[in-house]
């Protein structure tokens, strides 16, 4: 439960930054992606869909997506992404309990973007 408010919080937070923040207004302006966030089970997804300056999500497993950020579980997902540790992600997947699928670039993007907002 605590990794969807997570993810739905995200949500919020950045589609409030693409009306608000200059930087990332910009940064998301030049790209159409679509950005999966899930544990390995599928039970908790939510997609991030860019679109040239526009910011949507929906929530469940989707298939269609340029990456998909897989985690191992709930509780590993909401730790990492939680974490005041910079590397936190990349050692959650040098230890197996995240998996990027699809194009890598579009996770750093990702990351990328989610730094300028927070």
């Amino acid at each position: 439960m605590r990794f969807s408010v997570l993810l739905f919080a995200l949500y919020n937070i950045l589609k409030i930054a693409s009306m608000t923040n200059k930087a990332f207004k910009k940064y998301i302006s030049k790209i159409s992606a679509k950005i999966l966030i899930k544990t390995e089970d599928g039970e908790r997804a939510r997609m991030f869909i860019f679109d040239k300056g526009k910011l949507s999500s929906m929530p469940g497993d989707q298939k269609d997506y340029d990456v998909a950020l897989v985690w191992q579980d709930a509780a590993t997902g909401f730790s990492a992404m939680t974490s005041k540790k910079k590397d936190a992600s990349f050692n959650a997947a040098a230890e197996g309990k995240l998996k990027v699928l699809g194009m890598s670039v579009y996770a750093q993007w990702f990351e990328d973007g989610i730094n300028l907002v927070m």
